[in-house]
Parts: C-alpha cells; structure tokens; sequence
C-alpha cells in the first residue's frame, strides 16, 4: 500500500503543480487515498520530494532530480559562453567566475560516461570515458545554452 501512495504521489506530482501538502492530500483521496497531512509529509522526505519553481513560476513539489536538473539548466545557460570537444575531454567556457559554479551543478547530474571535471575562473574540463561520450556530452550540452 505504501509503495502504491508514493508510487501515486510522483505521478500527481509530474501531472499537477503542487503547491502544498494539503493539495497533495487532497489529490490523493480524489484517487482513493485516505491519507493525513502527516503520512504525506513521511512519504514527501522518503521519496526526497522538494519544493522548487515550476516552469510557469508556480512554487511546487518537485522530485529532487528533475529539481536539480532544472536549477541546473539554469545555472548552465546562464553561465556558458561556448562549449567544444577534442578527444575525450569537452571545453567549456564561461563568464568570468561562474565555471566553478557551473561545474558544481554539472557535478550532481551524475551523467554516464563521464569520469570527472575540473574547473577554473571561466573554464570547465570534462574527462569522457571515450570521445564518443564527449561528442555526444558536447551535442547535449550545447543544446541547454
């Protein structure tokens, strides 16, 4: 039962902006779910649920990786002047004092085939296991600037 609520709970959570545990209940018992406030708030931390900003501006639950992926997204954008790969290393070049920024969000995406990063000022090294990750990393990367 339990796995089924959660389960339930990101699929609201992926369909509706929401704002607040009680919309969560009550979202939930819409679908056959006799919750309390409380049960949401344990099941919320479980599934590490966070509140972040939605698309449209709306402050609602989030599940933390696609809340990270998105702050990501905007700290990446914001901060990238160019990107390019030579073997299996991938460049990227940032304002002035943003890279390390940058790179530490780019750290907690976890992204397959990539060994590790270092960073400057303005600059951010990616290590690819091979250079066809850092093609592929390097085509990916340029599409969120």
């Amino acid at each position: 039962m339990k796995r089924q609520r959660q389960n339930e709970i990101l699929a609201i959570i992926s369909e509706f902006e929401i704002e607040n545990q009680e919309m969560l209940c009550e979202k939930l018992r819409e679908r056959g779910y006799n919750v309390t406030q409380a049960t949401v708030s344990r099941d919320i931390n479980e599934l590490s649920i966070e509140k972040t900003v939605s698309e449209n501006g709306v402050n609602c639950y989030m599940r933390a990786k696609a809340a990270n992926k998105r702050h990501f997204e905007t700290i990446f954008s914001q901060s990238v002047t160019h990107i390019d790969c030579a073997g299996n290393i991938v460049c990227v070049k940032c304002h002035s004092g943003l890279a390390n920024a940058a790179c530490a969000m780019f750290d907690t995406m976890n992204i397959d085939g990539v060994v590790g990063t270092i960073s400057g000022d303005d600059t951010i090294f990616i290590l690819a296991r091979t250079e066809n990750d850092a093609k592929k990393l390097a085509v990916q990367l340029k599409d969120m600037v």
